[in-house]
């Protein structure tokens, strides 16, 4: 199936999701959005309030400095695609669950199968232990991990870079890490 068909499919059933009590909580889902020949997936935690009011991943302040990051090392947004391990957000923006997590796994699961990205860029301890195990950012980020069929690059939360200065200082040098990769130096 072409890639843009499977992700408007993944969409659609993410927009009509009753798998958890999240679905009744949400006002919109947020399956993601971006390029579907990216050679990056970014993924975050879950939606914010400003993401489930608009159904779109990474539009608060965290999205403007994600976006503020992508284009210091040369990308934009829509080069990119970008989603979460939760399509939903939990209420008063709790952690993530461990059902809620392996509910909507599959999700990315998928989304990432259709894309084939060269990097899946985790952003935040929750995409990383939920996608390659405990691992602390602070020991994690700035660093490639070879999945079985994918390469993953770690990194801190936009959010937890809005409140602590170091961390940003340290998430901007990470995506000059990855820069470097992508540009093969």
């Amino acid at each position: 199936m072409p890639v843009d068909l499977e992700l408007e499919r993944i969409r659609e059933q993410v927009t009509k999701c009753t798998l958890c009590p999240l679905s009744a909580t949400r006002t919109n889902a947020v399956p993601g959005e971006g390029a579907t020949n990216a050679e990056l997936v970014l993924v975050g935690e879950a939606p914010g309030v400003t993401e489930d009011s608009t159904g779109r991943p990474f539009v608060g302040k965290s999205g403007k400095l994600l976006s503020e990051l992508l284009e210091g090392i040369g990308l934009e947004r829509s080069n990119v695609y970008i989603t979460s391990i939760l399509k939903c957000r939990p209420p008063r923006n709790r952690a993530p669950l461990k059902s809620e997590v392996a509910l909507c796994l599959p999700y990315l699961e998928r989304q990432i199968k259709a894309i084939a990205p060269r990097f899946v860029v985790l952003l935040g301890g929750v995409a990383i232990s939920s996608l390659i195990g405990p691992w602390s950012v602070s020991d994690a980020h700035g660093r490639f991990y070879e999945g079985e069929s994918l390469t993953y690059f770690m990194t801190y939360h936009p959010a937890a870079a809005l409140r602590f200065p170091k961390t940003l200082e340290l998430m901007k040098s990470d995506f000059q890490v990855l820069r470097r990769e992508l540009l093969g130096a």
